[in-house]
Parts: structure tokens; sequence; C-alpha cells
């Protein structure tokens, strides 16, 4: 069996999603040597994109808005291609009484999208960082505050920082992670209350042989009172290829089983006609099963206000301790912007915590 590693370091940023990402960046940047710990086997978090087209397709976030500053700087920083999201045409709207085209598309929003898909942006952040920063199959169990330090222990040894980031949902951490001293009472509810972003989410895709619903004239967007998708949209890539449908499936009931292929397609055919019951490609993303991102009971968080409670902006254990994931965003929390703003929040306040105090010089 292989010794464990014990690893010190500035800093160690629980989390390789986008948040703890772009955290790590900015530290490095500043001269600080990180450690990034992510359970999983890649980068990305909620920014995941399938690998089985030309262009790929988002099973998490996919999109981002003219209004947000950090995503739109980053994207010219890494020389990502992006394209407008496709609204043009009539929506759909369903409920119990059928289907009803809409004049127009009043629910979508010009937006962007990623070409390359979502996770990109997480791909390249990391293969930037410098080598040994990211460390995958990295689940952090425990984390330990001393007077002096904050540890951060694993499968494969302890990591130890004057400095730690969790950028990976509130109620997430305080369910899978040990935290000796405890974290506050006020904190500890806070973070065991606060839902995590689509975290309870069942996301859709189905990938066509041509982008049939715009010959109809419809923007491919949709409202339904019926489900079981609540809303659809247009996923295909630049001039309709790939051409693609996507949707989102509210679970509201603990353990409740995810959407299945043949319900989904009978809904969109009801909505697009009979060519939308003929996919090349279908992706069931079920955001509940996703140990790393949602805890159990994650049906059960609703309490959208205590996002970007003031709470999360304090560090705790001692000052050591500071969130970074979007839910703990005072700006866009939910999405890709506001987990950036957060973890330029964390970083900042680390930084400023590693500057040497200004020193005072008296005449004689």
């Amino acid at each position: 069996m292989a010794e464990p590693d014990n690893v010190s370091v500035d800093v160690v940023v629980v989390g390789a999603g986008i948040g703890g990402l772009a955290a790590a960046r900015k530290l490095c940047a500043q001269g600080l040597s990180v450690a990034v710990l992510e359970a999983r086997d890649r980068a990305g978090g909620r920014l995941l994109s399938t690998s089985e087209s030309s262009i790929r397709l988002d099973l998490g976030a996919t999109w981002f808005w003219p209004n947000e500053p950090r995503i739109t700087e980053l994207i010219k920083d890494l020389g990502l291609a992006s394209f407008p999201q496709y609204i043009s045409g009539d929506a759909m709207y369903e409920t119990t009484e059928g289907t009803q085209r809409l004049v127009g598309n009043p629910i979508d929003v010009p937006s962007g999208r990623f070409l390359n898909g979502a996770q990109e942006l997480a791909q390249v952040i990391a293969k930037e960082l410098p080598s040994g920063v990211v460390r995958f199959d990295q689940p952090v169990s425990r984390i330990l505050a001393t007077r002096d330090e904050i540890q951060a222990h694993t499968p494969s040894g302890i990591f130890t920082a004057d400095n730690l980031i969790l950028a990976v949902p509130p109620a997430l951490a305080v369910s899978s992670i040990k935290f000796n001293p405890v974290l506050p009472g006020k904190l500890f509810e806070l973070s065991k209350n606060t839902p995590v972003w689509m975290g309870a989410i069942t996301k859709v895709v189905a990938q066509y042989s041509e982008p049939f619903w715009r010959s109809d004239g419809l923007s491919g967007s949709a409202i339904s009172y019926v489900g079981p998708m609540r809303e659809i949209h247009d996923m295909s890539g630049p001039e309709g290829d790939p051409a693609a449908l996507f949707g989102f499936a509210p679970s509201m009931t603990v353990g409740e089983p995810t959407v299945t292929a043949e319900k989904v397609l009978d809904q969109m055919s009801a909505l697009f006609g009979p060519n939308a019951a003929k996919p090349e490609q279908f992706f069931i993303s079920d955001w509940r099963q996703e140990r790393f991102t949602s805890p159990p009971g994650v049906e059960r968080l609703n309490s959208y206000e205590l996002f970007g409670h003031s709470l999360y902006a304090t560090p705790a254990l001692g000052g050591r301790l500071h969130w970074a994931s979007t839910e703990t965003a005072t700006e866009n929390p939910g999405h890709i912007e506001g987990a950036l703003a957060a973890a330029i929040r964390a970083a900042n306040a680390v930084i400023k915590e590693t500057e040497p105090p200004m020193s005072t010089s008296s005449s004689s």
C-alpha cells in the first residue's frame, strides 16, 4: 500500500469546478502555492459536456449573458470560441388542456454559448495551472483547523495550508466533510439549508439530424405546466449543426425516479411534432445522482433567498476557511458568473491575508 501524501502549500482549494479553478488561477498568478483537490476524475464540476459530437453538448451549465463581465473577460483571456443562443421563431406553451403556439419567443433572452461546451472553460484553466496543482480522485472527508494551519484530509493524505477555499456547494460540504472544530451554529444551519443550484434537476438533451423545428418557424423553446420537462430550449450549434434540443425536469419528491426517455419523447412530439421522437442521440443527466454535487435529500432544499448570504463572505475557522461556490455569490448566484464572483472574493481575501503588513518608519 502506498504511503500517504503529506503536502504543504499556501492554499488548499476543495473542488475543481469553475469556482475552484478560477480561485486557483488568481492565487497562482500571485505566486502562491496551491493544491486543488477534486473528488472526481475530471475538471468542471457542474460544467459537463459530451464528447460524442463535433460540437459538444452541455449536460450541465449552458449559457452566459451579455451583462456578465467576469465570464466575458475569462472567455477572452482564454481565447475560447462562443456563439449566440438561437432564439428566433415562435415558442410553445403546454398545459393540461394541450399545446399552444405563441407568437414570438417570450421565453428566451439573448445569451451566449460555448462552441466547444462549457466544460472547456474548466479544462483549459486546469491545463494552464502549474503541474501538480490539480489533483483528481481526492474527496475531502475532514477539515481540521488549528491556530497555526488548516488541513484537508483525503484518502491519499493530508494537505496542510494557511488558508482553505471551499468551492463546492455548502450543503454538500457540511453533509460530506467533518469539520474540526465544528462550524459555528448559524453558519452550519445556513450551509445545510442552502439549495444546490440545479442539484435537484434532471437535464435532458436530444440530438437530431437537423433542426426541423426551425423549418416550422419555431425557436425550439417551450414552457410546460405538464412535464416531465418544464422548460425546453434549442441547444444546436452554430447554423444548427449539430441539431439539438434540451430541457429541465425538476424533481420535487425525494427519491422520485428520474424521467424516462419514453415520457420525454412523448412530450417533445406533442410540442414539436413526430420528428422530435427520433433523436440520433439522447442524454439524461440526473444531477441528484451526482454525489460530488448534490447531498442526499437535495430536493428538500428550496430556500433560494439564502444564496449570497453575508456569512459566506466572512472567513470561518479562525479566518482560514473561505467559500467560493456559486451559491455563496452576491452577484448572479447560480450562474457561472456567480461562481467567478465568489472565487475572486475568496482569492482576494486570501491574498490580503498573505500580504506582509505595511512597515512604518519614523525619522530620528
